[in-house]
């Protein structure tokens, strides 16, 4: 084994970390893939419910265009200024749309947990805003790669 495997073992967060760090964190990079194979990277708030992150997007944005004709999808999440607290956690997988588009409150009970995360994480209110122009898309990642370069 080297030495850049044994220290991304070292670095790495532990599940509990990681659940911790994307409740608390804000914002977020996401990154998809044009039509020309071409990455585009935007930043946006989110929720994450401990097994899926829930991006509230623009529907008429770029990122949702690309996404709905390729699902696959890169988010990162990190933290920190100086090298010893740089901290992270990249999600990757496959976008699903969720809920009506724009979403405008209609009932859909698998947008309860993240319509009652996102309000009060990001907004400090208790009701979720449907202001006609965005929608839900969740990510269940089948990829997850932390790091915490305060453990070095």
């Amino acid at each position: 084994m080297d030495g850049a495997q044994r220290r991304g073992r070292r670095i790495m967060m532990t599940g509990e970390e990681v659940d911790e760090f994307l409740r608390t964190e804000r914002t977020c990079r996401v990154a998809t893939v044009s039509a020309d194979g071409r990455p585009h990277v935007g930043a946006l708030w989110f929720a994450w419910d401990g097994t899926s992150l829930w991006l509230y997007s623009i529907t008429r944005s770029r990122r949702w265009a690309e996404l709905r004709k390729d699902p696959r999808i890169s988010v990162v999440v990190d933290a920190g200024v100086a090298y010893d607290e740089l901290r992270g956690v990249e999600l990757s997988g496959s976008a699903v749309f969720v809920g009506e588009a724009p979403r405008t409150g209609e009932p859909c009970p698998e947008l309860a947990e993240p319509e009652r995360i996102f309000p009060v994480k990001n907004f400090g209110i208790t009701e979720m805003p449907h202001d006609g122009r965005h929608a839900w898309i969740r990510l269940t990642p089948d990829s997850v790669v932390s790091w915490d370069f305060r453990k070095l």
